[in-house]
C-alpha cells in the first residue's frame, strides 16, 4: 500500500475480512486457529471456509493489513509447515474505522427502532 492510503479508502470491508483482522487483533494466528477463533467467537453464526480464509489472507497481506509473524508461538509444539499472520499498525486502524462505520450504521437503526436495547444508558 501507499503511504497515502487511508484506512477509510478500504472500507467497507467484507464480513470475513473483518472477523479475521478481529481475530489477529489480539493475537498472532495460523490460519486454522484463526477458522477456529471466528467460529467460537460468533457462537458458530460465521464459518469462515479454507478457500475463503486463505484468498482473504492472500489479499490483506497485499494490502498490507497483515503481514507473516516472523517467530512462532512455540516452535516444539507446532508444525513447521503452519505458517502464522499477525496485524499491521494499518490493519489495526483499518479495523477500528470498519468497527466505527458499522456502530454508526447500528445507532442509525437503534434510531429508527429496527434494533432495541443496543446503545442505550
Amino acid at each position: 500500500m501507499s503511504a497515502e492510503t487511508q484506512p477509510k479508502d478500504l472500507l467497507p470491508l467484507t464480513e470475513p475480512v473483518f472477523h479475521i483482522l478481529l481475530s489477529l487483533a489480539d493475537e498472532e494466528r495460523h490460519g486454522y486457529g484463526i477458522m477456529r477463533e471466528v467460529r467460537e467467537r460468533t457462537e458458530g453464526s460465521v464459518v469462515l471456509a479454507p478457500g475463503t480464509l486463505y484468498g482473504a489472507i492472500k489479499r490483506l497481506r497485499t494490502l498490507g493489513l497483515i503481514e507473516e509473524a516472523a517467530t512462532r508461538v512455540d516452535p516444539e509444539l507446532d508444525d513447521e509447515r503452519r505458517k502464522y499472520y499477525r496485524i499491521t499498525g494499518l490493519g489495526e486502524r483499518v479495523a477500528a474505522a470498519e468497527a466505527a462505520r458499522v456502530a454508526a450504521l447500528a445507532r442509525q437503526a437503534a434510531l429508527k427502532r429496527l434494533l432495541t436495547g443496543w446503545g442505550e444508558a
